[in-house]
């Protein structure tokens, strides 16, 4: 039998049958290196980026010794942002799925703290959440870690960047110490280190080289003046027209900027930074990833985490001073057998920045030229359109009620119905833009379960 297959593994047969059913068969290097090691009951320390798998990874370990039947909290998921915590908690459910009666409770701010107590007094197997609000529950005594057996730290390195390294510290003073803790981080920094070891017993380090093949992306580098990069940057999106692009900034202010500029020009970009409100936070990640908008504008910090499986170009309208994240800028793109592009601007004085960068990957970068470049093109507009219904999980409401609701005598069809998301108090469904006003007007004019529901096009 094929040792990558997840059958090999030590799992109760529904873990495996449901893996079975998600389409999960055989194992990603994360996984088959770090699984049997977690499995045995090892502490471990694994270096791998977004879209490696690790969530799968930690989650079957983590749910491989959950005990259903005792109602604590047995598991603890620490990650850097809510968009990310968000993300292991679905994939976590889709986990567990084949278990019964496991319960998960996301704990993190933009949400009340008041109804996260709430839902925390009916009990939890699995909390999953940002180190701010998980220190608030423990220190108000509604968040009780006694019986914690796994704790997990996601994104490790980007908790540290982001000044979290005193409240995780001080979350896991209320752990005990006889547990098993598993470290995720896509880089190794010294500080990674210090913080394994005041968290760790003996960790077993496990680090599987980037899962994106270089001759699936095609990465090009443009020399182009300071002054002139706003333009530069434009010349590539009219000439390249990606479906869908992210644009790499250094700095919170040059990504409003940057959006800005675009959106003057007719492009329709969103910008993803750390002083955007929560609310606002989700409905940019809502409008990128269901196709409403086309180009996202981020720095690394925020855009950490998010896992766009069909990402068809990233651009570096700055170059980073550190090559390795370089490299996991770049791997976002050029996913799952996908042919994927990667832009660089860069200035003569940032050379050497290039150098570094090729020194790391062991591969030049092809030189392009923006001279050669078609910037006439008229901005390539997003195929849909995103209405926001007043309405969500709190309200009962489904996918199902929305994707009826908007098809039942509307001369809408199904297809024509993007990407669905319910949160717990708003909804936002994706419409192709041809159907937008006609689907806000029926929407507008109709009832969802029966009520009138306020709907807008953001």
């Amino acid at each position: 039998m094929n040792q990558t297959e997840f059958s090999t593994l030590a799992l109760d047969n529904a873990l495996i049958e449901n893996l079975t059913s998600l389409e999960y068969t055989r194992m990603t290097p994360i996984q088959a290196t770090s699984l049997p090691l977690m499995l045995n009951g090892k502490d471990v320390i694994a270096q791998a980026s977004t879209g490696s798998g690790k969530t799968v990874a930690f989650g079957l370990a983590l749910l491989a010794r959950l005990n259903v039947s005792h109602l604590a909290v047995q598991t603890m998921v620490i990650c850097p942002t809510r968009e990310l915590a968000d993300q292991v908690a679905q994939e976590l459910r889709r986990l567990a799925r084949a278990m019964a009666n496991v319960k998960l409770v996301v704990l993190c701010g933009g949400s009340p703290t008041a109804a996260q107590t709430a839902t925390l007094g009916y009990g939890a197997h699995i909390v999953v959440g940002t180190p701010g609000r998980l220190l608030k529950h423990l220190e108000q005594g509604s968040l009780d870690l006694a019986h914690l057996n796994t704790l997990v730290l996601d994104e490790a390195d980007r908790m540290l960047d982001m000044g979290f390294a005193y409240d995780i510290e001080q979350v896991v003073s209320y752990a005990p110490t006889a547990r098993q803790t598993l470290l995720f981080s896509a880089t190794y920094p010294s500080a990674i280190v210090e913080l394994s070891q005041g968290l760790q017993q003996q960790p077993e380090r496990v680090s599987v080289a980037d899962e994106h093949r270089g001759d699936t992306i095609v990465q090009l580098l443009f020399e182009v003046s300071p002054n002139l990069r706003k333009q530069a940057l434009a010349t590539l999106l009219a000439h390249y027209a990606p479906r869908s692009a992210v644009v790499f900034c250094n700095t919170k202010r040059a990504c409003q900027e940057v959006a800005d500029h675009l959106n003057e020009l007719g492009f329709s970009a969103l910008a993803l930074n750390g002083d955007l409100e929560q609310r606002e936070r989700d409905q940019v990640l809502i409008r990128f990833t269901n196709g409403s908008a086309n180009i996202l504008v981020a720095t690394d910090v925020a855009a950490r985490g998010l896992d766009i499986k069909e990402l068809a170009a990233v651009i570096n309208f700055d170059i980073t001073q550190d090559p390795e994240v370089h490299v996991h800028r770049v791997g976002r793109t050029g996913r799952a057998g996908m042919q994927g592009l990667a832009l660089s601007l860069y200035s003569p004085q940032e050379a050497y920045r290039v150098h570094l960068i090729e020194e790391y990957q062991g591969a030049t970068i092809v030189q392009g030229s923006l001279a050669d470049l078609n910037s006439n093109t008229p901005p390539l507009q997003p195929e849909m359109v995103t209405l926001n219904i007043a309405g969500g999980r709190k309200s009962k409401i489904r996918a199902g009620d929305i994707l009826g609701a908007l098809t039942t005598d509307s001369g809408i069809s199904g297809a024509e119905v993007g990407k669905i998301n319910i949160g717990e108090m708003q909804s936002y469904v994706a419409v192709h833009r041809e159907v937008a006003n006609k689907a806000l007007k029926h929407l507008q004019q109709g009832k969802i379960k029966g009520r009138i529901v306020r709907v807008r096009k953001i």
